[in-house]
């Protein structure tokens, strides 16, 4: 059983991680909404630029002009997995989920007889995949130094994959991220972004007709890369806000437990402060009646 002073210093150290807990929720929190709103301002760009891309492929049809990022190479043998997670912990199982989307869409695909690669934005999934994966890992990039998220960190990412691409190591390539649904839900997405899966043109531009200069081949060529990149740009947002939605949630989890902790912990130290002192009134009282 341990003393009283176990007990006591014990108890000291909880109250100091309570204390180091609430801090963080409190930062994390005033961190979400500013995430938060960066990630659902990048929505509606990301959205209707996909809109645009649909109504463009619409108008060029299968044409042999449409560009390779669009088209592909014709195979499925090489995958490219860009799995996007948080450079930090203490988030719960945040990035875990979205390695374990990545991992297992790798062993699907390891199953089928495909080639996989792995490209690694931030620190935590590389650390998690590099236990199974470490020899599919061609590339990590960590953005632990950038203090906020701008298109030209994501853009720089886009084109690497691009130039991969153009380089014959890959024909398709996949994004993983999480995307932020609320403080406790962060969904884990699969988002593939070569070949260009254009999505279906909203209602409002289905019956429209546009004429483009010089031609849709052109633009799809300015405008794929372009995509790619505000795509992935779009996932490191939702990864900010998904990762400070759930250290918040975690703090004020370790918050709540830290509390249990100390009041369980100075139950015990009051019962055994109360045994110690009627023992020794025991001992008092034994020691006067034999006098």
């Amino acid at each position: 059983m341990p003393s009283l002073k176990d007990l006591k210093n014990r108890i000291a150290s909880v109250k100091a991680t309570q204390k180091i807990t609430k801090a963080m929720k409190m930062v994390a929190a005033a961190k979400l909404r500013r995430a938060q709103e960066a990630a659902e301002a990048a929505r509606p760009y990301s959205q209707r630029m996909g809109a645009v891309l649909a109504n463009i492929a619409q108008t060029l049809g299968d044409d042999d002009s449409a560009p390779k990022l669009m088209t592909g190479t014709g195979k499925d043998d090489v995958h490219l997995l860009v799995v996007c997670t948080a450079e930090r912990g203490l988030c719960g199982g945040f990035n875990s989920q979205i390695a374990r989307a990545a991992r297992d869409h790798a062993r699907q695909l390891l199953r089928a007889g495909k080639t996989v690669k792995i490209f690694c934005v931030g620190k935590k999934g590389y650390d998690i995949l590099r236990r199974e994966f470490a020899p599919l890992i061609i590339e990590k990039k960590e953005l632990r130094d950038v203090r906020k998220i701008g298109f030209e960190n994501a853009d720089a990412i886009g084109k690497r994959v691009i130039a991969m691409f153009e380089q014959g190591e890959f024909d398709v390539a996949t994004l993983f991220y999480s995307e932020f649904k609320s403080v406790i839900s962060q969904v884990p997405t699969a988002l593939q972004l070569i070949p260009a899966a254009a999505p279906v043109a909203a209602t409002a531009d289905a019956g429209a007709l546009y004429e483009y200069e010089p031609d849709a081949a052109a633009i799809l060529n300015d405008l794929i890369p372009r995509n790619i990149s505000v795509q992935i740009f779009r996932a490191l947002l939702e990864n900010v806000a998904g990762e400070m939605g759930a250290k918040m949630s975690a703090m004020d989890n370790a918050s709540r437990n830290a509390g249990e902790m100390i009041h369980k912990l100075t139950l015990s130290y009051n019962r055994q402060r109360q045994a110690q002192i009627t023992k020794e009134l025991i001992e008092i009282i034994s020691g006067a009646e034999a006098l």
